[in-house]
């Protein structure tokens, strides 16, 4: 990996499968998460990469490969630096309250790509990943469809672990569509399965998380931080197949 060292144990890292390695190097390699003092350049450059290949694939335009990296890094150092102040008093500790024993969907959608991400984290009640799904598939006829079907899949998920759940979102329509149904003929079908799930929870409910919105995390405490930046990252990779 260039110019910082990963401890990969030879059976483990690498293997023939890239979401396999992505997942040993967001979350299984030695020494990932050490809460506060999280400084990991790894999504950081991922996400360089995955900026550098658009700009390749979309406007013909060449990155220099170790450029890459140094800009990731630096971008890193200066996020880190930039969050080490003590945190204002403001609704981010109650936002953080509200992320943990929640499960948190997301989906990613692009007119460019042909296929679309989807993703849930499950953070149990002292903000620790308890369950993850992501997955991708042929792109849906719009954004908001995404969203929706990525609340199903992971009602679906966690309906064979627990009766009672809270959900977040960072789409407001999704809450809307939800409240009001019959305000949304075009999303019938799509609809009637959440009412079937929805069934299924002994306790239900559904909160907007504009935390969500942010491109980068600047308020979530170290661990939330590190479960969820990977988390909203990969869902973005997942779209691009």
């Amino acid at each position: 990996m260039g110019p910082f060292p990963i401890l990969t144990p030879p059976d483990i890292f690498p293997s023939s499968g890239i979401y396999t390695n992505m997942d040993y190097l967001f979350w299984r390699r030695p020494n990932i998460d050490n809460g506060e003092e999280d400084c990991d350049p790894f999504p950081w450059i991922i996400w360089f990469i995955w900026k550098a290949r658009n700009e390749k694939l979309f406007r013909g335009i060449d990155r220099d490969p170790l450029g890459t990296v140094r800009h990731a890094e630096a971008e890193c150092r200066a996020w880190h630096q930039a969050n080490t102040k003590a945190p204002q008093p403001s609704t981010a500790g109650t936002q953080a309250r509200r992320l943990r024993d929640v499960c948190i969907v997301d989906g990613s959608w692009h007119q460019d790509q042909t296929l679309s991400g989807y993703g849930w984290i499950w953070l149990d009640s002292d903000g620790n990943q308890r369950l993850l799904g992501l997955h991708n598939q042929p792109r849906r006829i719009s954004p908001l469809h995404t969203e929706l079907e990525a609340l199903l899949w992971a009602m679906q998920c966690v309906a064979q672990h627990s009766n009672a759940q809270a959900f977040g979102t960072d789409c407001q329509d999704v809450i809307k569509m939800i409240e009001k149904p019959e305000d949304w003929p075009k999303f019938s079908t799509e609809l009637q399965e959440f009412s079937r799930l929805r069934s299924l929870f002994s306790h239900f409910s559904l909160s907007f998380f504009p935390i969500l919105l942010l491109p980068k995390p600047t308020t979530w405490p170290g661990r939330l931080d590190c479960s969820l930046g990977r988390f909203l990252l990969l869902v973005v990779l997942f779209r691009g197949g």
